[in-house]
């Protein structure tokens, strides 16, 4: 690379930092919960630049809280354990050989995963599930499901204490029952009920896609929780944006300020949703 092309690229770099000073400032402090599905996890190098971001938003005084996925990891080691899956309106039903291999699978290689490639950036993480410290209890979701769970009571004090240690929480989603059952639970569902519990000031959904789209396909960079309803009602949303607005609108009522639908797969995409005027993805907001 010539100098001058050299001298060109430092000088966009410190003017997007210097642009980026308001929005560093406004979130200093604040509580972002992330959920990181499956899908968006893609490589070890695609981990690495998550990681890399993560540790950035802490080190920047933000407190970042990690949920996580993991069904295509589930569905290969239930394929190799020639254990079958069934699922009823797109939710799987776990009985009690599935949900040892959903424990197994979440709270060990994906969560450990995760925690690794952040310990590798120079970050703090700590894993845990919903299980731990009593952070999820949960009720039967439906026992047509078997053992999947709807999370009742949330104790976040656990994080708040790992706030405190700088570190940076990795939850995968189990959840305990009354009777120590282990309870399989929609990650979407864990992280928007743990942002409300937290009074988090953003959630981000990371997905496999831009964001919410109107009639014509184009991506929709802002809404209100009135507007999705709206687009849900017509029949705009449908499919697996259904659930992921669901989930939105619940935090929301729950107290999180602005949930945002964003493409996990694009490189920085939480930074750049956080650190950047223009954002990324579709903000859904009360008003």
């Amino acid at each position: 690379m010539k100098k001058q092309e050299m001298n060109r690229d430092w000088i966009s770099t410190a003017r997007t930092l210097s642009q980026a000073l308001p929005l560093l400032q406004r979130y200093d402090g604040a509580t972002v919960v992330i959920k990181f599905g499956g899908n968006a996890m893609g490589s070890d190098a695609a981990m690495a630049d998550f990681a890399r971001d993560i540790v950035l938003m802490r080190q920047v005084g933000v407190n970042p809280v990690i949920v996580h996925g993991g069904g295509p990891m589930i569905n290969e080691m239930l394929a190799k354990l020639d254990i079958e899956s069934t699922f009823v309106n797109g939710k799987r039903v776990t009985d009690a050989a599935t949900v040892e291999v959903v424990e197994m699978v979440l709270s060990g290689r994906v969560n450990k995963r995760i925690s690794a490639a952040i310990n590798a950036q120079g970050g703090r993480a700590v894993g845990l599930s919903g299980k731990d410290a009593n952070l999820m209890i949960c009720s039967q979701t439906d026992p047509d499901l078997g053992f999947v769970g709807t999370p009742d009571e949330i104790d976040v004090s656990i994080l708040h204490t790992l706030f405190n240690e700088d570190a940076i929480p990795v939850i995968a989603p189990l959840g305990a029952g009354r009777n120590g059952e282990t309870f399989n639970i929609n990650g979407d569902t864990v992280a928007g009920a743990i942002a409300a519990a937290l009074n988090a000031d953003r959630l981000l959904l990371l997905t496999d896609v831009a964001g919410v789209k109107n009639a014509d396909g184009e991506v929709l960079t802002e809404l209100t929780a009135t507007k999705i309803r709206e687009m849900i009602a017509d029949g705009t949303i449908a499919g697996g944006m259904i659930p992921k607005t669901e989930t939105a609108l619940a935090a929301i009522e729950g107290g999180v300020r602005g949930v945002v639908i964003l493409d996990g797969r694009a490189p920085n995409a939480t930074l750049l949703e956080l650190f950047t005027e223009h954002g990324a993805g579709s903000l859904i907001r009360d008003r």
